[in-house]
Parts: structure tokens; sequence; C-alpha cells
């Protein structure tokens, strides 16, 4: 499917809110809910601070603290990117029992002012880790691969990422 602009948005549910909804450029707020990450068959992640990103099409990324990382679970990664809005983002390779996952999460060592809640805290791709949740449920990872956002039942899209979506 293919968009020149931007698609018909999903139905939103009750206790839903829509990624149409979203801003750009995006903000950045904590959220309370209990994320978890597991790789390798390890919970290397376990937070109830988080800070969440929020941009139009995007479901939401999820940064966690770094004091709420298991210890030897991030190594240096290769390579970088960078985002006109957070700044220059660094990525990690990821350990978990017996799984190495390179370049599986990213930060942002100092990112732009409007976005300093995010210093000290990492996202993780969802689709490189065994599981991710929020509050108990299951994520599915943004499609696409090179986008980490986490999507669950409490957003509707449609989402960034997938084939015929890179013009929106």
């Amino acid at each position: 499917m293919r968009f020149s602009t931007r698609p018909q948005r999903d139905p939103v549910g009750p206790g839903q809110e829509s990624v149409w909804d979203y801003p750009r450029p995006p903000r950045v707020e904590t959220v309370a809910a209990r994320l978890t990450v597991v790789l390798g068959g390890v919970v290397i992640a376990d937070t109830s601070r988080a800070q969440r990103v929020l941009e139009t099409s995007h479901p939401p990324n999820y940064y966690i603290p770094t004091r709420d990382i298991l210890a030897g679970a991030l190594a240096p990664g290769d390579g970088g990117s960078f985002c006109e809005w957070k700044g220059r983002a660094h990525y990690f390779t990821v350990h978990g029992g017996n799984r190495i996952e390179p370049r599986a999460a990213w930060g942002y060592a100092t990112p732009s002012p409007a976005f300093s809640a995010l210093r000290d805290h990492v996202a993780f791709y969802a689709a490189c880790m065994d599981a991710c949740f929020v509050d108990g449920e299951l994520v599915v990872a943004q499609p696409g691969g090179f986008y980490g956002g986490w999507i669950t039942g409490s957003i509707a899209g449609p989402f960034k990422g997938g084939p015929g979506t890179r013009g929106w």
C-alpha cells in the first residue's frame, strides 16, 4: 500500500490513543507503566520510571533509566545516527543469557535541551529481544527495522515503518 499523504486513521477504541494525535516535533514524557525487557531468558531491564517519546505516526519509544538495566547487559556498539530533535544517538550491543544482539539498543549521551530527560536512559529494539512488556502486555515491534517503537493495545495506527510508509 502506498500513501502520498497521511493515511486514513485506524479507529480509536476505549482507552486507546491515536499515534496521529502525537505531536511533531515529538515530545518526551514520564511514564509510570512497568516496562520489562527480556533477552536470552533473562530480565535485563525492569522499571516503573521510564520516559517515552511520542511522535506523529509512530508508536512510543520507551527509554529506560540505565540504573534499571542489568549490569553487564549493555556494551558500546558500532556506529550512531542523528535525530533532528533529540541529537546524536549511539548504539549498544545487548547481552542477555546466552544471546548477544548488536545495535539492539540506543541512547543519547548529550541529548538536545528539549530531550534532556533522555540522558542516562536507553531504548531497546523490541524485535531484537525475546520479549518486551508494558504493564505485563507483550509488545509488538514497530515494523520496518529502523524505528524502535513499541506497539501495545493502548495505541491505534496505522504506524510508520512498514512498506509504503516512508513519505508519511
